[in-house]
């Protein structure tokens, strides 16, 4: 349980800020415990919202209560059962809702100071993140559901964050609460025999989020720490819950490592600075240990390393180096080698083809990335003009170099990616 917050004395914006910190640190728990309880996660959010404005409404007037996580979810809880009283009352439930509601009443009443920490609070948000990202719902809804559910994001911010419309990613998540319903999903852990896939799911989600803070597919901005930083939390949150999951160590050590790097991958004025001219002593040392710890734990749970860990490994040869020279290519080569037969795709051959130009030469590379031009899943990702034309460049090959700069330019959504392409691209009418 987290610290309580001490009581408010000051004015009511004092107080919401307050209440707008608890509600980020809570609001997941809250929702996990009332969908536990009413077996919708629509009707559990809606009431966690309706706890959150009696706080709004009381609190600034009587000052935060002593244990306001404890205060939060005794109320959302109250709520709750209140909804069973009257679905019990108006029909909606046969006899065994009856039972459910005394099970409910004998479990909440008479209320105590930690009432509303359950002790199986973990279990719930267990089954509150396979539940937000459930295959049942498309990809883009999952990250809205889970940024909302389990980040405590108003639909606001993950429109702002995403560089989308308010009203889309609101139909988004009306969509993705009344799919679960119409499908009944279960609010539960999968089985044995389902849990591999749909932990796919989720640390798909978490990734997706991830990345997209990381190097932001569209906008003015070349990354969005906020972001990142939830991501994260949500690895860690998963790792605790899940410890035994090798792969969800190899995910936390991938965005720990590639975390550290942040305050390096941009100058003072915003515009990117690629990998191999970072300053390398801006990176974190302390995310850097994080990862590494991490990526040890995968190992320590046994088998082969998973896609996640494998990509971990490879961020791990970068962080370990304290030059560029001493970055370790022929392993990173090596782990691509894995990554492509474990996860194919033309992402990761990509991505190969940069790790064998630097361990066996520019001439290598190009090879590999030649193969890739007449894919149609990489038609328009401007990544592969713009490794071509890297290659190029370190070849000698300037004009061409200078036209595949160019066209990444043309299809890349990133205008801080852009300028940084265009001016590659000048570099080369240059030499």
């Amino acid at each position: 349980m987290r610290p309580a917050l001490p009581p408010s004395a000051g004015p009511p914006s004092d107080a919401h800020r307050a209440i707008e910190a608890v509600w980020r640190i809570e609001s997941s728990r809250i929702i996990a415990v009332l969908t536990r309880m009413l077996r919708d996660v629509g009707v559990a959010e809606e009431l966690a919202q309706d706890a959150l404005v009696a706080a709004l409404e009381r609190w600034p007037a009587d000052g935060l209560p002593e244990n306001p996580a404890a205060w939060l979810m005794t109320v959302a809880k109250n709520r709750a059962l209140d909804r069973l009283r009257q679905s019990r009352l108006h029909g909606e439930k046969k006899a065994e809702l009856t039972l459910e509601v005394e099970s409910q009443l004998q479990d909440a009443m008479p209320p105590q100071p930690d009432a509303g920490l359950d002790d199986d609070i973990g279990d719930d948000m267990l089954r509150l993140v396979f539940i937000a990202c459930h295959p049942v719902l498309p990809t883009e809804a999952r990250v809205a559901l889970t940024l909302r559910l389990l980040g405590g994001l108003t639909t606001d911010e993950i429109a702002r964050a995403f560089l989308a419309p308010e009203t889309t990613i609101a139909q988004r998540i009306v969509r993705a609460k009344r799919t679960l319903s119409e499908a009944r999903a279960p609010f539960e852990v999968p089985p044995a025999d389902q849990l591999a896939a749909r932990l796919a799911s989720v640390l798909q989600v978490i990734y997706l989020i991830f990345n997209e803070g990381y190097a932001a597919s569209a906008g003015d901005d070349w990354l969005r720490p906020a972001l990142c930083e939830e991501a994260l939390r949500l690895g860690r949150v998963l790792a605790e819950l899940m410890p035994a999951a090798s792969e969800v160590h190899g995910l936390v050590a991938l965005m720990e490592i590639q975390s550290s790097r942040a305050r390096a991958r941009v100058d003072a004025n915003g515009v990117p600075v690629l990998l191999l001219e970072q300053d390398r002593s801006r990176w974190d040392r302390l995310l850097i240990g994080r990862g590494l710890a991490a990526l040890e734990r995968a190992a320590q749970l046994g088998g082969a390393y998973g896609p996640y860990a494998l990509q971990a490994a490879i961020a791990a040869c970068h962080a370990r180096a304290l030059t560029p020279e001493e970055t370790d290519w022929t392993r990173i080569a090596a782990l691509y080698d894995a990554l492509a037969q474990l996860m194919p795709s033309p992402v990761v051959e990509l991505n190969r083809a940069v790790a064998f130009s630097m361990a066996f030469g520019p001439a290598a590379g190009l090879e590999l990335a030649d193969r890739l031009v007449a894919l149609p899943a990489l038609k328009n990702y401007h990544l592969l003009p713009s490794v071509r034309g890297d290659f190029l460049a370190k070849l000698g090959r300037l004009d061409e170099a200078r036209i595949e700069f160019e066209r990444a330019a043309a299809l890349t959504r990133n205008n801080r990616e852009r300028t940084l392409l265009l001016a590659r691209a000048r570099d080369c009418e240059q030499r």
